[in-house]
């Protein structure tokens, strides 16, 4: 199996540490429904999961919960509910529309709350090692001391500066930039913890790095996410994982592209996006996964309502022929290069054209064509 490596920028030939594969997937932060470019990053690493135990593997497949956190807290302030009662309507959102796309279930499926302790003992590590510093009730880490820091993506000073202000909370206490907070002081009405440096809560990027290490230990093979997460967050990840553990945090950066919406990213600021929870009443939860995963994960593409009648007219075509191993070595031809599903679909198509049952190869995928949409919501 080849997959691009982010951090190399070149696709490389996959291996892992051993016969289990230790995958690592930026989870949701609970505070509104899941749209259709959530769901375009969770199926990739699903397909990715499937062909890894079609080939041998066991998988340690973790996606943590980021239910403390500036959006979340910011969302729940503004709505007056407490920002744990927003996280746990959210997370069953998702956690239904996931079961409906035939998601395989997370090894793991860790919330940062349930890591404070683990986050505090982790920072410790981090300031003893000298590669942080505490101010004024913060703990910051000092990004002049990683090395390659920018690296993931590509990065120099000016430009790291300018996006790391876009998503840091302006904290004082900061010698430079682009140093990004491990602990920070809460605002009033904000969740508090106890620490040596003050009362306060963690910081975004230390919970992913704690939460992945803590699950799957120093070194994991598969670390995944959303190309909007490259940085600041994944960089920030991978500087503090590796000064806590002097290891190499990553073996394989992984991250899918963005899904558009006329031109526009989909995202909440843009105000274009499509919930998976809404097209479930609408389409049979297989057509949604198809029009989904038909898509290239490095490839950006434009999400369009016609998607989904193209899908359900090709998922039709595969289930009137019913069982069958049509396609099969083609499909896994195809993930194994670069997980291309856009041609592993094609190959599907072209065994049907022939006749053939496609039972087997349309399940790497996660489609299932053998059993009967009745229970679909819209029946």
């Amino acid at each position: 199996m080849r997959l691009y490596e982010t951090r190399v920028r070149d696709v490389v030939e996959f291996e892992p540490l051993s016969a289990t594969v230790r995958m690592y997937t930026c989870g949701i932060t609970p505070y509104e429904a899941t749209h259709v470019g959530h769901a375009f990053t969770f199926l990739t690493y699903d397909v990715l999961q499937r062909r890894l135990r079609d080939l041998g593997f066991d998988t340690r497949c973790v996606r943590n919960i980021t239910d403390v956190d500036d959006d979340i807290l910011d969302r729940a302030a503004h709505l007056g509910v407490h920002y744990l009662d927003l996280a746990a309507g959210a997370l069953a959102t998702f956690q239904e529309d996931m079961r409906a796309l035939g998601l395989l279930e997370a090894w793991s499926e860790p919330r940062a709350t349930s890591a404070i302790s683990d986050i505090r003992s982790f920072i410790g590590r981090v300031l003893a090692s000298g590669h942080a510093y505490s101010v004024g009730g913060a703990v910051f880490f000092d990004a002049s001391t990683a090395d390659g820091f920018g690296d993931l993506g590509r990065l120099d000073f000016e430009s790291m500066a300018a996006a790391t202000s876009e998503v840091e909370r302006d904290v004082a206490g900061r010698a430079s930039p682009i140093d990004f907070i491990l602990w920070q002081p809460s605002r009033p009405g904000e969740p508090v913890w106890d620490s040596l440096w003050g009362p306060g809560r963690p910081g975004w990027h230390v919970e992913c790095a704690v939460l992945a290490s803590r699950e799957l230990g120093t070194q994991i093979d598969i670390h995944g996410g959303g190309a909007d997460l490259i940085y600041p967050h994944h960089e920030c990840e991978r500087a503090q994982a590796e000064a806590a553990s002097g290891e190499t945090f990553v073996r394989h950066w992984m991250h899918t592209a963005a899904v558009h919406v006329d031109g526009a990213r989909m995202a909440k600021s843009a105000g274009n996006m499509e919930f998976i929870s809404d097209l479930r009443g609408l389409f049979d939860p297989m057509t949604i996964r198809l029009a989904i995963v038909s898509n290239h994960y490095r490839t950006e593409w434009e999400w369009r309502p016609d998607l989904l009648q193209v899908a359900a007219a090709r998922l039709d075509r595969w289930r009137d022929r019913g069982s069958g191993s049509g396609a099969l070595d083609e499909v896994r031809d195809a993930l194994d290069d670069d997980l291309d599903t856009s041609s592993a679909v094609a190959a599907i198509d072209a065994a049907v054209d022939r006749g053939h049952g496609v039972s087997e190869a349309a399940a790497l995928l996660g489609v299932d064509v053998c059993t009967s949409p009745s229970s679909w919501p819209g029946m």
